[in-house]
């Protein structure tokens, strides 16, 4: 028999990553509310590679942190080894990528959501969603629990209708064979909410001891190492080697010759899978000229022995499996513990929400993470965060938090998603902002802790701090900027050194840092009244100061299309009654009901001429 069990002001359908950054957002903004998770042991966890961050997602991570989120601040506290990506690039696509114990920080997020004022943690399965008459949402249990709620979060990662591929054999879980939501997908179909079925995939775990480490390449930590959040002093120090191995044509031969009885090439799995991060056997078929792929080994946890195989994701039978695994270089005789599998899922089609993540449809809805169609924890927490914040915010009948483009890159990870939507599973790559110069990670804070603390989720210490570094900033600045270095043996001995040209009158310290040869580290001996020693602050004095032209000419851009970006579009507008628009553009717009002409430009299939007709049409209105 149903019973009313408790109300909420926000509820959120899963504790992943998504669901852990939404239900402390809202929590956090003084809003009552309840995270439901299937499984307790679940709550964060990482049931794919045990790392935090990575190209783009290093970004996110530290954006996550700077409004007041708590995945950067967990991975400090549970890493195992911590490395700088693509160092030898530029700083626009330097990403830092943790390495960290899942089960550690599984334990961590689990801790944290159960220690923190105005958040209830449940046990259950959510079968059921529905609005009563008078406008609340209404969650039903497997065990006929109701709650009632203001506002609910989606975010039910790859649980929702969860199915397992492994070679010939399928069937209904979650992932890491937890029970899977079996129910809730035909509630919200019928609602009308437009669902459909994605596809991902996981490697094997294999047993350390089996491994031959002599025959592999390692792979060592940072020194000094590099923490996600800026709350993070003391970062501690690498505890693991990660190591190297590649596929070879034997690997090839195996996979090839077995393709038959891959679900994904046999037509049992419907659902699409993710384009940047396929499995190793669509490798082997897609890149077929290439000799080998390249995988790492990495360990999953210091009270584990269980090592994750990544790059080498897979939904061959297990057979098949153990025969590839046992082809390559050090993993001759490795002990398989957990095979590889396929997981298919279902998610919403994002198009239907606006950029806080609600449903237009369904107000008082929103949805985030792999719910959404996007891949990655990172990427998940990121909108789980969005979506948080922004229930919290309209409940208390507040302006939301809307992040743009040229703000962050989880302003252009949900643009992208609720304007262009996604075919297959999203994944955040740094090609994907047009203003990754300006979207640095190393400069999250100044471009986010302001939102941050405006919205509420930045405290006095944390504010102060970050204030008092915007100040050291610009003193370093104004110093680089007036010192003048004189011609002496000293200065030009190191410019010949460095293959630059010698100076023969004074020269500002800023001028010869701005030189590709030069930078903070070379001219320490000739820089003598240089007191600063925090690395941050020098990092973004060097990089402003390098950058300075480009990053000028990038700001004016976007000055520009915040201009588009201001000319807002009425809610109402029937696009098929506009003359002048292609028949494309009207159904495109009509189905994701874009808020301003800047957001509407970024539609597919809506052409230069189609926004010149909507401006030409803004200001017909406006002037009747």
């Amino acid at each position: 028999m149903k019973f009313l069990a408790e109300e909420f002001d926000i509820a959120v359908i899963g504790a992943g990553h998504a669901g852990i950054e939404a239900g402390l957002a809202a929590a956090r903004l003084g809003c009552k509310t309840g995270v439901f998770t299937i499984n307790m042991d679940a709550v964060g966890n990482c049931p794919c590679n045990p790392s935090i961050g990575g190209t783009a997602k290093g970004h996110l991570v530290r954006e996550i942190d700077a409004l007041g989120g708590e995945m950067g601040k967990a991975a400090d506290d549970c890493f195992l080894q911590s490395r700088m990506l693509n160092k030898g690039k530029g700083p626009a696509v330097h990403s830092l990528r943790a390495q960290i114990d899942r089960r550690a920080y599984s334990a961590r997020m689990k801790h944290t959501l159960e220690l923190q004022k105005n958040l209830e943690l449940r046990q259950a399965e959510i079968t059921e969603l529905e609005k009563d008459s008078d406008g609340m949402w209404v969650l039903t249990t497997r065990l006929e629990a109701q709650y009632r709620s203001k506002a609910v979060i989606l975010a039910t990662g790859t649980y929702l209708g969860g199915k397992i591929y492994v070679g010939e054999v399928s069937y209904e879980s979650g992932p890491d064979g937890m029970f899977p939501a079996k129910y809730l997908p035909d509630s919200l179909e019928k609602m009308g909410m437009s669902i459909r079925r994605f596809k991902t995939g996981t490697p094997a775990r294999v047993l350390r001891s089996s491994i031959d480490f002599s025959e592999l390449e390692e792979q060592s930590g940072d020194d000094p190492i590099v923490p996600f959040s800026y709350d993070t002093t003391d970062p501690g120090e690498n505890k693991v080697k990660c190591y190297v191995s590649w596929t070879n044509e034997n690997t090839k031969k195996v996979i090839l010759d077995n393709i038959s009885r891959s679900p994904m090439y046999s037509g049992k799995i419907e659902g699409i899978g993710p384009r940047y991060c396929p499995s190793i056997e669509d490798k082997i078929v897609r890149f077929s000229d290439k000799p080998r792929h390249q995988l790492f080994i990495e360990p999953c946890g210091l009270d584990t022995e269980e090592m994750y195989i990544q790059g080498m994701s897979s939904s061959l039978p297990e057979d098949v499996q153990l025969d590839f695994y046992h082809t390559i270089k050090g993993l001759e005789h490795c002990t398989v513990m957990r095979p590889a599998y396929a997981i298919e899922y279902y998610c919403a089609d994002p198009v239907q929400m606006n950029r806080t993540l609600e449903f237009r449809e369904f107000p008082g809805l929103y949805g985030a993470g792999q719910f959404n169609g996007s891949s990655g924890y990172e990427e998940a927490a990121a909108q789980g965060l969005v979506a948080g914040v922004n229930a919290a915010l309209k409940i208390q009948g507040k302006e939301p938090m809307i992040l743009d483009r040229a703000s962050s890159y989880i302003g252009t990870l949900v643009d992208d998603l609720v304007t262009k939507g996604c075919n297959d599973p999203y994944r955040m790559m740094t090609s994907r902002s047009e203003y990754r110069l300006i979207l640095r990670q190393d400069n999250a804070d100044v471009r986010l802790t302001p939102t941050g603390r405006r919205i509420g989720l930045i405290g006095d210490d944390r504010w102060d701090r970050f204030q008092g570094k915007l100040e050291r900033i610009n003193n370093e600045l104004e110093r680089v900027r007036t010192t003048v270095i004189s011609p002496s043996e000293e200065i030009n001995s190191i410019l010949r050194e460095r293959n630059t040209s010698e100076i023969k009158t004074g020269v500002r310290l800023a001028d010869l840092i701005k030189r590709p040869e030069l930078n903070y580290e070379v001219l320490t001996t000739v820089d003598k009244t240089r007191n600063e020693t925090d690395r941050n602050v020098l990092e973004q004095v060097e990089i402003e100061i390098k950058y300075e032209g480009y990053i000028k000419r990038q700001l004016i851009i976007i000055d520009q299309v915040r201009r588009l970006e201001s000319k807002l579009l009425p809610d109402d507008i029937d696009y098929s009654t506009i003359d002048g628009l292609r028949l494309e553009a009207r159904e495109k717009l009509n189905k994701v009901r874009p808020e301003s002409i800047g957001q509407a430009s970024r539609i597919s299939g809506v052409s230069p001429a189609d926004i010149s007709v909507l401006i030409i049409y803004l200001s017909a209105m406006k002037n009747r």
